[in-house]
């Protein structure tokens, strides 16, 4: 163990600089979001800035991908970092000279999400070429886990920051903490993946080549096609209960806002504890297991949601718990799935087809549930999203195609010049999206 970790140590330094960072991020986000809510107290204000910073990973991300799998990994990580730090640096520069107008903020939070589409698909597709195998379960538990503790830290910080400095001195946080993510990356080494195959410069591919090369390598593999059909429709059914949260604390507990950061504090703890499990445990032998067993606990917590009597308040909280536990045991194992069977040189477009796809669901979703919830009442969608989970969790188990991802890794299809063997540059993996 000593000597992976060893082998491991540049990619925790990146990781460590990644999650001060992030933390910096995380207080600037719930800071703006006040500002939004305080100064205007729309709640269209609100959406256009959530939608603002949705569209760039759904529209961009593709080909995000593509070029993250043909430009030095390293130096992706770096600009974006670098590009989200002066974007956060010229809106506080504004708010210093009391000029802050939403659209500013707006801009800002394209302009972040523009880089985070690059960023991220860098860090996954790196984390592969950095980490064992072995371990790639565990290092997904740790994300999920600093995801978590962001969740639970970052909305009380930045309250009690708001109380003590100007929103711009909570920006400059945010531009001190990016210097920690971009220090390491100038001074540590990224692997890039070895090329399945080097045209020659004539007869290279253009980057809309590379898009599609990608969406055929997913349409090949039917176990990954199926994976990100789930995470599709899991994005759809799951994610609007939690955008009508408040409602359900208003309508059926009767509650303040008190009760609603009881209620995302109780989900929050649950995806740290959640995350430590899968990072000391590992998972089953096969990551798919791993993910479906947490497909169907995450489904019996927001069905319990549906379900649950007026007035329950501390068994509602139980129930987002047990979902916040199930979350990073069902993402942790698909993304280390992911690492360890996708082909290295194909790793950035199909973690931004995947995550393209997925949130893509989410506008779509807001529309149709606002009116459901309105009609029929806010626990039914918490009823259609869980049995969602749960239904698809246990049929899953019985699709040939999910099962021999891990053990048959090069059995997904016939098109060997789009799809590239995979399991060749990397060991079979034993056991790990969002």
């Amino acid at each position: 163990m000593s000597g992976d970790f060893k082998q491991m140590r540049p990619f925790f330094i990146i990781w460590g600089g990644q999650a001060l960072s992030l933390l910096g991020s995380s207080l600037v986000q719930f800071s703006l979001v006040w500002w939004l809510t305080e100064s205007t107290g729309s709640a269209t204000v609100l959406a256009t800035a959530t939608m603002v910073a949705i569209l760039p990973g759904i529209f961009i991300g593709p080909l995000a991908g593509a070029l993250v799998d043909r430009w030095k990994r390293r130096w992706v990580m770096l600009v974006a970092d670098a590009i989200g730090a002066l974007a956060t640096l010229g809106l506080a520069i504004v708010a210093w000279q009391g000029l802050m107008e939403p659209w500013h903020v707006y801009i800002t939070m394209f302009v972040r999400a523009l880089a985070g589409a690059f960023h991220w698909p860098a860090m996954q597709a790196s984390t592969s070429l950095m980490v064992p195998d072995k371990h790639l379960s565990r290092v997904a538990g740790l994300n999920q886990t600093l995801h978590g503790a962001m969740n639970i830290v970052a909305p009380p910080m930045g309250a009690l920051l708001l109380s003590l400095m100007s929103i711009e001195r909570i920006m400059m946080i945010d531009v001190a903490t990016a210097a920690f993510a971009i220090v390491p990356l100038l001074v540590i080494d990224v692997p890039q993946p070895p090329k399945t195959e080097e045209p020659l410069p004539a007869d290279k591919p253009s980057v809309l080549a590379d898009v599609k090369m990608g969406l055929r390598y997913v349409w090949s593999w039917p176990g990954l096609m199926i994976i990100m059909v789930m995470a599709m429709v899991i994005n759809f059914t799951v994610n609007p209960a939690f955008t009508l949260l408040p409602i359900l604390v208003v309508d059926n507990y009767d509650g303040t806002a008190w009760h609603l950061g009881g209620m995302e504090a109780a989900f929050g703890i649950g995806v740290v504890l959640g995350g430590l499990v899968l990072g000391a445990w590992g998972g089953f032998r096969k990551r798919v297991h791993t993910a479906l067993f947490g497909l169907i606990g995450m489904g019996v917590g927001i069905t319990m949601l549906g379900v649950l009597p007026a007035g329950a308040f501390i068994l509602g909280m139980l129930a987002l718990f047990i979902a916040g536990v199930m979350n990073p045991i069902t993402n942790g194992p698909i993304m280390a799935l992911m690492q360890a069977e996708v082909a290295p040189d194909m790793q950035g477009r199909v973690f931004t087809l995947l995550g393209s796809a997925s949130m893509a669901m989410t506008p779509l979703s807001l529309a149709v549930a606002g009116p459901i919830a309105d009609a029929f009442g806010v626990q039914l969608w918490y009823l259609l999203g869980g049995l969602t989970c749960i239904i698809m969790g246990v049929g899953a188990f019985f699709i040939p195609a999910l099962n021999t991802l891990e053990t048959n890794p090069n059995g997904k299809g016939t098109d060997q010049d789009t799809a590239p063997a995979v399991g060749t540059s990397l060991p079979v993996a034993e056991d790990q999206a969002s």
